[in-house]
């Protein structure tokens, strides 16, 4: 049996443990914030950046060509995972997800893949699985990091497509869902089909005045272009930052339902032992009184 102050050391090592779970649960709620507010920022951005899509693709027959290795099969595939622990089965289901989503469209047509990963830890999940990560970026500490990762990102995929000559880029991480929920997501950043262009032209324009533009309409396509993969990719590393939060509270919240049973467990037995110490203590005086009565 333990001794009291061994099961008091115990209780107090459980309830510091405690504190620290819930301190990182606030944190993690806190992120989630920040990451929240960078995706709502996007919003009017990337409104801008579809006006002026529209704009040009009125004043255009047929929409432009956007990716000349388009038929190419070979796919790439940026993976956004974690490179923290305590964030439960982040990693595990988003390289599940990834290996589910190659069966699949291997089953339409014949492909061949290449990765690169944000995250050391979904990097290693993805060589576990016997594939090759071609680069491997770091995850984004705070959402005013997120820009220098994204710039990265965008140099890395230049430089993949033009040595691989990528026909596809498929961006696969965890978008939340809730507070300490998240779901495996897939989003085809390239090549940006004819039907995208065909939707934007049909929207209505809010305005009574259409806006002009003095630049050259195919560098001005570009730079658009850019933009919108710019923002494609912010989406994604703001998203799966919030998702990897609340995979971090979902795992602290099982954390604290365990801590809470250990404590109950611990304080009985506490509880127990101390009463256990008294009795024992009451029948050494009672038995010391019976034999000086008897004296």
């Amino acid at each position: 049996m333990q001794t009291l102050d061994t099961l008091k050391r115990q209780i107090k090592n459980v309830e510091d443990l405690s504190s620290v779970v819930r301190t990182m649960k606030t944190l993690a709620a806190v992120s989630i914030r920040q990451y929240e507010l960078a995706v709502e920022s996007l919003a009017g951005y990337y409104g801008t950046i579809e006006d002026g899509l529209r704009i040009l693709l009125w004043n255009q027959a047929t929409a432009p060509e956007i990716d000349k290795h388009r038929t190419n099969p070979r796919t790439g595939v940026v993976i956004f995972g974690s490179d923290q622990g305590m964030c439960g089965q982040f990693n595990e289901q988003i390289v599940n997800f990834t290996t589910d989503v190659m069966a699949e469209r291997l089953q339409q047509k014949k492909e061949k893949w290449s990765f690169m990963a944000v995250g050391a830890r979904v990097a290693s999940r993805l060589e576990e699985h016997g594939y090759t990560v071609d680069r491997v970026f770091p995850v984004a500490g705070s959402a005013s990091e997120i820009t220098t990762i994204v710039q990265d990102l965008l140099q890395g995929i230049d430089h993949w497509r033009s040595e691989a000559k990528l026909g596809s880029v498929q961006l696969l991480y965890n978008q939340r869902q809730s507070a300490s929920s998240y779901q495996p997501f897939q989003f085809e950043l390239l090549p940006i089909g004819p039907e995208k262009f065909q939707k934007m032209r049909q929207k209505r324009w809010e305005s009574r005045t259409l806006p002009r533009y003095t630049m050259d309409q195919r560098q001005l396509f570009s730079q658009l272009i850019q933009q919108y993969i710019f923002v494609c990719l912010f989406r994604a590393s703001a998203e799966s930052l919030a998702g990897e939060n609340a995979s971090r509270i979902a795992s602290m919240q099982a954390a604290e339902r365990n801590i809470k049973d250990r404590l109950s467990e611990l304080r009985m037995s506490y509880q127990q032992t101390r009463q256990t110490s008294i009795t024992e203590e009451l029948l050494d005086v009672v038995t010391g009184f019976e034999a000086l009565s008897d004296s």
